[in-house]
């Protein structure tokens, strides 16, 4: 429960600090005495199965009210459906409770210390995993913390997972130690908290990233429904609405107009009416980014979730495609073993992978662009950044989840690559949440949801690279062999113990 605390929109970050405690308590084995003896793996993997099922249950609970709208499920196939995926979470922790019981077992107390390099070795995987689902990683709870956030420059929102989950560890010793060392272990602690602040503090206020070439963008929040979007008899309303907050947007200001995710209610370079976009982007004499599919026509013909960066002149100047699709949203995974799901299957698009990060040209420099849930891909970001992307933006479509907490977390998500890459984050979302994010996480400019609205506000384009542009998720392979390493000699350890 204290995890699902830690997040949005009900949580506060503060209480990740210690929402690991009561689970490692559990799996420490302590009864009230000082030994430290751990639990049987097995017990930890329950252990780590029931809290991992909570938090998630509590975090992504959305996903069940979105394929039942969406997909067309049945209530109790829509809940199975999202009891699958919260299930499918809490393994990893499930595994992470495992793996921490067994080094507890063998280490004691040392163990335990081990356990931030298990999360972030099993959070990492993940992430990875069959196509990866890095939905709100530890970490992320610290971006509204910023002067703490800004450790993501340095070592990723993996690397925050791990603080973080230091921090937890540090306060469960400190409970379970006697006196003496408990002092010391929970002085130390808060020590850790305070140097990371002062060092973000300082790092904040030196403001070095935000000197760059700045560009007006304007950002053009649609707030279109999902029934609506596509829907023929209102697409001549859909497109003169995103015209017209263009103009506005324009004449307050804007030189880069950008437009969230399947903002045309038609396939873009497939309609007449795509012309018209062209003629905002021509008339108003500025780049235009928009999204919307595209249609390769081979043979079968694949169908892509795009987005394309129109030129002053209403040209298409390049065209990203999509890479990290949406499970359940823009393809369905195991279709053989989830038979029950048919409505579903038959609801959602199926989409094609693109296969690499486009940069686009504005106004002489390079941005980059990522398409709703993959911008919740650190490496995703990098890769752009590594590739010359001096400006960060995504592109959303968040109608699905209404007022539930997805949007709030998918927001923070975003954030978290503005401040590990160093970069302007730049998000146009179809019900909000659009806005304005610099290098350091701080919200320039936010707009709310299901607001009606054009927003103009200040980015910058920014050259120099943080530590983690260019070192990556060292953090995590040190974490990992960490514990690759520690289970080796737990199963050398108990061999040897066999033999005597």
């Amino acid at each position: 429960m204290l995890l699902a605390l830690s997040f949005p929109k009900y949580g506060h970050p503060a209480v990740a600090f210690v929402a690991l405690v009561p689970l490692l308590v559990a799996l420490s084995g302590w009864h009230g005495h000082a030994a430290i003896r751990g639990v049987s793996t097995r017990r930890g993997f329950a252990l780590g199965l029931v809290a991992g099922f909570i938090h998630y249950a509590g975090t992504v609970y959305w996903t069940g009210a979105t394929v039942s709208t969406f997909g067309g499920l049945p209530a109790f196939v829509a809940a199975l459906v999202a009891g699958l995926l919260v299930l499918y979470m809490a393994a990893y922790v499930a595994m992470f409770g495992a793996i921490t019981a067994m080094l507890v077992r063998r280490f004691q107390l040392t163990g335990l210390w081990l356990s931030p390099a298990v999360w972030v070795t099993v959070e990492y995987l993940r992430g990875i995993l069959i196509g990866g689902f890095p939905w709100i990683p530890l970490g992320n709870t610290m971006v509204t913390l910023l002067p703490i956030a800004q450790l993501a420059s340095v070592v990723g929102v993996y690397g925050l997972t791990i603080f973080v989950a230091l921090l937890n560890t540090g306060f469960t010793v400190t409970a379970l130690s006697a006196e003496r060392r408990r002092l010391g272990v929970g002085a130390g602690t808060l020590v850790m908290i305070a140097l990371v602040s002062v060092w973000g503090g300082l790092r904040l206020s030196a403001g070095e990233l935000t000197s760059g070439t700045p560009i007006t963008v304007g950002l053009i929040q649609g707030n279109i429904t999902q029934t609506d979007k596509w829907n023929p008899a209102r697409a001549g309303m859909i497109l003169d609405r995103y015209r017209t907050l263009s103009r506005q947007a324009v004449s307050n200001g804007a030189q880069f107009l950008i437009w969230p995710e399947s903002s045309t209610p038609f396939d873009f370079e497939e309609d007449l009416s795509g012309g018209l976009v062209r003629g905002t982007a021509r008339e108003a004499g500025v780049p235009l980014l928009l999204g919307s599919n595209e249609i390769e026509h081979s043979d079968p013909p694949k169908v892509y979730n795009a987005a394309f960066m129109l030129d002053t002149h209403g040209a298409t100047a390049a065209v990203y495609r999509k890479i990290h699709l949406v499970p359940f949203g823009e393809y369905v995974p195991f279709q053989r073993l989830l038979f029950f799901v048919g409505p579903l299957v038959e609801a959602v698009s199926a989409f094609s992978r693109g296969t690499r990060v486009t940069m686009m040209p504005v106004q002489g420099h390079m941005v980059s662009t990522a398409i709703c849930y993959e911008v919740t891909y650190p490496q995703l970001a990098r890769e752009a950044v590594l590739n010359g992307s001096e400006m960060l933006t995504t592109v959303t479509n968040d109608a699905w989840y209404g007022e539930s907490s997805a949007a709030f977390q998918h927001f923070e998500m975003a954030t978290m690559r503005a401040i590990e890459q160093g970069r302007y984050l730049v998000r146009s979302a179809n019900t909000g949440i659009s806005g304005i994010i610099d290098p350091y996480g701080r919200v320039v400019i936010r707009t709310g949801l299901f607001e009606t609205v054009a927003v103009v506000g200040e980015a910058r384009f920014v050259q120099a690279r943080t530590v983690y542009a260019r070192m990556g998720d060292w953090a995590v392979l040190v974490s990992a062999a960490l514990v690759v390493i520690a289970l080796g000699w737990a199963f050398v350890e108990g061999r040897k113990r066999h033999a005597d």
